[in-house]
């Protein structure tokens, strides 16, 4: 088990689904310990109402999510290299920090973590497999920083 980083970035493809999903759960089981946000390779997309719900059951409030990329966050300032781990869950999102982060000393990991968008055929089909994305996210943090400090 590790020591909890000062700051995390999760990314993924569109920072709709499972980049927003790290992030609230990782505020929420660890608190305000830990600088935490997320971004996407592109924003073409606004959170999912599926992730909103699913993230609810558990307490994890994600319906004021506002989409952002890598690029937006290098407008915004919000520097690449100014975080201490960079957790990408999809591969297209591995491949655009690991560019972004070739020319400093940072940490990126890869968690292959499920994108539950097209699954399903009925609303309760989509939830299940939503619900397993985040319980997967929920798993690997708890895998690597332990029993939540917060409740």
């Amino acid at each position: 088990m590790e020591f909890l980083p000062q700051s995390i970035l999760f990314c993924c493809d569109h920072n709709a689904v499972r980049s927003p999903m790290a992030e609230g759960i990782m505020k929420k089981l660890y608190g305000s310990g830990t600088y935490v946000q997320s971004a996407g390779v592109k924003n073409d997309l606004e959170i999912d109402g599926f992730c909103i719900n699913v993230c609810q059951e558990i307490g994890v409030e994600l319906s004021r999510h506002r989409s952002r990329s890598f690029d937006e966050m290098e407008e915004w300032g919000d520097d690449i290299s100014s975080y201490d781990l960079v957790i990408a869950l999809s591969p297209a999102s591995q491949r655009r920090a690991l560019e972004l982060t070739r020319f400093f000393h940072l940490d990126v990991d890869y968690w292959p973590i499920m994108d539950p968008t097209g699954l399903g055929e009925t609303r309760e089909a989509k939830l299940v497999s939503y619900r397993q994305t985040r319980d997967q996210i929920l798993e690997r943090l708890i895998a690597r920083w332990g029993n939540p400090t917060e409740t």
